[in-house]
Parts: C-alpha cells; sequence; structure tokens
C-alpha cells in the first residue's frame, strides 16, 4: 500500500481500469447473471466462481459483484424492514461501525461504491483484520453525527470489531467526539457486533447483508447521505439488474 493509500480510502491502483470503459458492460452482465442464478437457488459462493470465471473477473471485480447482487426474496425481505430517516427520532439506534465509517470515508476521499440490488450503498474495501485511519475519519464521523443527531435520536450505540486491530483507538475516537459534542452516545468494541445488532431491538444503521437477512429494522444511512452530500460520488449503479434477472 502507499503513501497515498495509506491517508485516504480512495481509489485503488487499477480500479479506473477494473471499473471503467468496456468493462463495466462486462461487470453489469455479470452482475445480472449472479442475481439469476441466486433466483434458482444457486449457491452465493458457486455463483462468484461460476460466474467470475466466465467473464474472467479480476478478485477486485468478483468482491464488486458479489457485493452488489442478491436474489430477490432477499431484496424483499431487506426493503420491507427499510425505514425512513425520520422515523429514528427518539428511538434507539445500533450503528455497524466499520461498516458505516469505511463507506462514509470512501465517498469523501473519492473511491468507488456501488448501488447494489438491494438499495444499499457498498464500497468495496477490505480492511483484513486491520483498520488504518485515514484523513476522512474524524470528519466522516463528525457528518454522521450530525446528520443523525438533526433526526433527534434518544440514543446511538456504536459497535466494533474487537479483532479487528485499531478498534480501541477507533472507538475512543467516537467516544471523543460524542463528548465534545454532548451527544448521547455509546461506542464499544466486541467480539462479535454482527450478532449483536442481529439480536438487538435497535434500530440498525448498516449495509451488512448478513445483518439484513436477519430481519432487524435498519436505516439506509449511507444512501442518504450520497444523495444529500455526495452528489459527485463514484458510483456504479448496479440496481436494475435483479429486475432484468427475475
Amino acid at each position: 500500500m502507499n503513501t497515498h493509500e495509506q491517508r485516504h480510502r480512495s481509489v485503488h491502483l487499477n480500479d479506473k481500469v477494473l471499473f471503467g470503459g468496456e468493462q463495466l458492460h462486462r461487470l453489469h452482465d455479470a452482475v445480472y447473471e449472479f442475481c439469476w442464478l441466486l433466483n434458482r437457488g444457486y449457491a452465493r459462493h458457486s455463483v462468484i466462481q461460476l460466474v467470475g470465471d466466465h467473464h474472467q473477473l479480476a478478485k477486485r471485480q468478483r468482491l464488486a459483484i458479489s457485493r452488489a447482487a442478491c436474489s430477490t426474496n432477499n431484496r424483499e425481505l431487506r426493503q420491507a424492514k427499510c425505514l425512513p430517516i425520520e422515523q429514528i427520532e427518539d428511538r434507539q439506534l445500533v450503528i455497524d461501525g466499520f461498516n458505516l465509517i469505511i463507506s462514509v470515508e470512501t465517498a469523501m476521499a473519492g473511491g468507488l461504491l456501488l448501488r447494489c440490488c438491494d438499495g444499499c450503498i457498498r464500497d468495496i474495501a477490505s480492511i483484513h483484520g486491520t483498520y488504518r485511519q485515514v484523513h476522512e475519519t474524524r470528519q466522516a464521523i463528525e457528518l454522521i453525527g450530525n446528520v443523525l443527531q438533526s433526526f433527534s435520536p434518544a440514543s446511538v450505540l456504536w459497535l466494533f470489531d474487537k479483532p479487528v486491530s485499531n478498534s480501541g483507538r477507533l472507538t475512543e475516537m467516537v467516544r471523543d467526539i460524542a463528548k465534545i459534542h454532548s451527544w448521547n452516545w455509546r461506542a464499544e468494541s466486541i467480539e462479535n457486533p454482527d450478532q449483536a445488532i442481529r439480536s438487538s431491538r435497535n434500530i440498525a444503521i448498516t449495509s451488512d447483508s448478513a445483518i439484513l437477512d436477519g430481519g432487524v429494522q435498519w436505516v439506509n444511512l449511507v444512501a442518504y447521505l450520497i444523495t444529500h452530500y455526495f452528489q459527485d460520488a463514484w458510483l456504479i449503479d448496479f440496481s436494475d439488474a435483479l429486475n432484468k434477472a427475475e
């Protein structure tokens, strides 16, 4: 990783090639085929290999189509539980910390984002067990906080993956920012945030498909932020692929 990539969660070295030009047509075809196969009962891990090999996709391209695609049933389940952001007023929230912050950091730095078949905006960053703060980290948390507080939630609980290196530092940063602004936030670093969020009765802020498929009530905050604050974000729209695959 070069110095610029350590400072910003921006464009990877080959992303303009992998996700531009003629490659976009291949990727749209791949997401359509991915959804078509999921709708017919194929296992996701098999579909990744089948579609990826068929289109000779690179690793980051395979990650992108996997995050973009879902079955019709999964989309309907997720969207049925999605609440408009206005409904967080006086409600308790639980935030999938890394999931949210990395997507906002990516948007701020001009990195690649995907509008997925379920309506979520996802990045294709991978922290590989270690999270590195970037220049946009504090600014991302401040923006998230200002937007959430404008809708007056009763409380906000941030959860971070304890096994990920530097999760403790990020947890402390969130606490410090909340203290400065007198926001009713808590931040914790725990072993399994996904499980905790799935079992919580709080409204979830996440785009993690494994959590959403657990039937939680959730708010599509990243999509809201992109619409209102990052209109010029580098966003590839795969949202129509599932409609064609049905």
